[in-house]
């Protein structure tokens, strides 16, 4: 069983700053465990003390029940695949692949096929032969994976590894390393900056900022429910909107006004929550494709309709996004394709007021 377990695991460098502050995780057996974060919130430095890179200043690792603080990387059974492929660029792929088999002593016929099983099962059979200079991104960064694949380890480490491809080959990589997940069920940890990364691949994601875990738990629930502010503005693409305001009551309903054109009802279920802070500043957020344009709702609820200033609009292909600003806030729309309003001008548009959220202005904590 490949379980990993951070317990209590801090990192600090020369005048004591912590990158990694008291981290606590668990790694299920098999799990595929992405930690996102913005650069510098400690996720790469998270990760390399799992590999043995980096000695934790405080806290215990565990790989498999073993706790492997003084235990060299070398013999942590884990492979860990970098941003940089780093590739010996004397030896063709073939080599590359099989060097950590060789210095280990293994048979060559043992070599040769666990090489040879990591190639079928990334498609690069026909380039082992090959040098590095003579593969594209893509091509290197499977030799790079298929490095890692043939030690069988217990634990796959990734860091960054899509970063230095185009957004194609983004694309495919992503969607391979998944494949090779399910494949060959074994654990692994995949850091990355990039939160459609996150989403796609995760069977859980860790969100990183400053050097703690904000949010653990799967990709969806982080979605519809992230814990506080950051956690909601880091996941989702674009970024939910956030307006400041207050909660007023009018006969017998709740309200949110942003002090300007911004207006609407809140529903009933919400109310609860929300009573302690009646006449009080808060923090309203929606996402993009919760907002509306009036001409293609059949039943728009009129105390969800706000009139605001449109500014931009983006074609996307398949959608459009509109850049709004209501006097105080501005804001993103995500609608449909079919949807070309007038630039410079006003527009009504409609809040699915059951899928909003709430924070707390001061600790940014989530209310509802």
């Amino acid at each position: 069983m490949a379980q990993v377990s951070l317990k209590n695991v801090s990192k600090a460098y020369k005048g004591g700053v912590k990158v990694v502050n008291s981290v606590n995780l668990g790694i299920e057996n098999k799990e595929f465990l992405v930690l996102v974060g913005p650069s510098g919130c400690g996720k790469s430095t998270t990760l390399r003390i799992i590999a043995g890179l980096e000695e934790a200043s405080e806290g215990d690792v565990y790989i498999a029940d073993k706790k492997v603080n003084d235990v060299p990387a070398k013999d942590r059974d884990v492979a860990m695949v970098f941003q940089t492929y780093a590739l010996y660029p004397h030896m063709s792929a073939f080599e590359n692949m099989s060097f950590g088999l060789r210095l280990r002593k293994y048979p060559k016929s043992e070599i040769t096929r666990r090489v040879n099983e990591a190639a079928d099962v990334l498609g690069i059979r026909h380039l082992l032969g090959r040098r590095p200079a003579e593969l594209s991104g893509g091509e290197r960064q499977r030799v790079a994976v298929g490095r890692a694949i043939v030690r069988k380890p217990l634990v796959f480490l990734f860091d960054e590894p899509l970063s230095n491809l185009d957004a194609k080959l983004r694309v495919q990589m992503r969607t391979e390393i998944h494949k090779l997940h399910i494949r060959l069920q074994t654990t692994m940890i995949y850091v990355t900056h990039d939160q459609v990364e996150a989403m796609t691949m995760g069977d859980r994601i860790a969100v990183m900022k400053d050097g703690l875990i904000h949010q653990i738990d799967t990709p969806m629930n982080i979605y519809d429910h992230p814990k506080n502010k950051f956690v909601a503005s880091f996941i989702g693409s674009p970024p939910m909107n956030f307006m400041d305001g207050r909660i007023i009551k009018k006969d017998s309903k709740l309200y949110f006004d942003d002090g300007s054109r911004i207006k609407v009802k809140i529903v009933e279920e919400m109310f609860p929550k929300l009573m302690p802070y009646l006449d009080g500043e808060i923090t309203f957020g929606i996402r993009a494709e919760d907002i509306y344009d009036k001409l293609f709702v059949s039943v728009a609820p009129p105390e969800n309709v706000v009139r605001v200033h449109c500014e931009v609009f983006e074609p996307m292909g398949s959608e459009v996004y509109l850049y709004l600003n209501s006097g105080k806030h501005t804001f993103i729309a995500r609608v449909g394709a079919h949807d070309r309003p007038q630039i410079n001008q006003d527009i009504d548009l409609v809040f699915d007021m059951s899928k909003v959220h709430f924070f707390d202005k001061n600790t940014e904590e989530t209310i509802i």
